[in-house]
């Protein structure tokens, strides 16, 4: 690096499947770029936090995604939330715009020798079977400095215009939860959600950027929903998708106050359904010990994100999905097998985890963390 002789290396590409069936290119870097662009990566980050707005969540420092789900959760309870929008970004990291990464870094890099070293592994491009591809526009999924050029990309194209819309424009309350390229906004009003919505897009596709039509959606949604729809005879408030969770609008046990509930996506817990069945299958005829420390890894997991307050009905019926097929593969493995379940269930005592719930409340640690700030920070 000191020398001048550092040259960034192609990176390798490679597909992982998504929830919704395609595939997600991902590049796969050499140890020493590894290296040299974690550094680079806090280098900026020390910079740009002093920057980034407070309702950006993704990729950075002390924040994580339950933050943002408590950010949420506070900000529809605590605001008046009639109407949502649920927005994702089309394709974010393979179109991020290369010649507007490099003039957002300007606005606070003025080191070239930075600015070389990034623009050197935009350019690089990836080997797919022996031939290499470079391109004018996206960052490289699975490279370490790819995250915070997705930050700063989204600060100047969507955080400052948005926190400027609803401070100036708006005569309504805004909440606004942006986590990398998904993002959340609330409103009071509806004709100001349409309005904001048109305007997004407008402002993004100044920046080579556009909505994915099939996942933003605009939806009626907050404590007055339900009452709302009845009228009109529309049934029950609609629901949407945000970081693993369907969020939906529902009531206390007594039926007196507001509830935003919250449950693990179906689709996901299929998938990793399957994906449990194939590896028990596979294990088929390991011993009863080694299946059960796998399952001992990989379900606390599920466990540390989904054991949210509220999402008690969604665990139990992932985890007693488990245990029926751990059953079913065990006598599986002889037709003379005399598993029953109750023989079962002191196995699965000991090495399945119980099904318990590991967060607090979220408005709680919502104001522990922003010590009694704003929930629309």
């Amino acid at each position: 690096m000191h020398k001048g002789s550092y040259r960034a290396r192609s990176a390798k590409r490679t597909y992982i499947p998504k929830a919704d069936g395609s595939q997600r290119p991902l590049s796969i870097w050499c140890l020493e770029d590894k290296i040299v662009q974690q550094a680079v990566g806090q280098v900026l980050a020390a910079i740009y936090e002093e920057d980034f707005v407070g309702f950006s969540y993704g990729f950075r420092p002390g924040r994580s995604q339950h933050d943002a789900l408590d950010a949420l959760n506070a900000g529809i309870y605590r605001r008046r939330v009639n109407w949502v929008l649920d927005a994702d970004i089309q394709g974010f990291f393979d179109a991020m715009s290369h010649d507007w990464i490099i003039r957002f870094l300007k606005h606070r890099i003025a080191d070239r020798r930075i600015l070389r070293l990034i623009v050197k592994w935009l350019k690089v491009g990836t080997v797919e079977d022996g031939c290499v591809t470079r391109c004018n526009r996206g960052a490289p999924q699975g490279a370490v400095i790819s995250p915070i050029l997705a930050n700063v990309y989204l600060h100047y194209a969507y955080d400052l215009w948005v926190h400027r819309w609803r401070t100036r424009t708006a005569t309504g309350d805004v909440v606004v939860i942006r986590y990398a390229d998904d993002t959340v906004v609330g409103f009071q009003h509806e004709h100001e959600a349409r309005v904001f919505l048109e305007e997004l897009k407008e402002r993004l596709r100044l920046f080579d950027l556009t909505l994915h039509p099939a996942k933003t959606r605009l939806i009626r949604f907050g404590r007055f929903a339900a009452g709302q729809r009845s009228q009109r005879g529309d049934g029950k408030p609609e629901t949407f998708d945000f970081l693993g969770f369907t969020h939906f609008c529902t009531r206390s046990r007594n039926g007196k106050s507001f509830v935003l509930g919250r449950r693990t996506i179906k689709k996901r817990m299929r998938e990793q359904l399957k994906a449990i069945k194939i590896e028990l299958r596979r294990r088929l005829h390991r011993s009863i010990g080694e299946t059960g420390k796998w399952l001992n890894r990989v379900l606390p997991g599920h466990l540390n994100y989904y054991a949210v307050p509220g999402n008690g009905q969604s665990l139990g019926w992932f985890f007693h999905q488990v245990r029926w097929q751990w059953l079913r593969t065990l006598r599986r493995r002889s037709q003379r097998s005399r598993m029953d379940w109750q023989r079962f269930a002191r196995i699965a005592k000991r090495f399945i985890p119980p099904t318990r719930i590991k967060h607090p409340l979220p408005g709680d640690r919502f104001d522990a963390r922003t010590q009694g700030r704003s929930p629309v920070r």
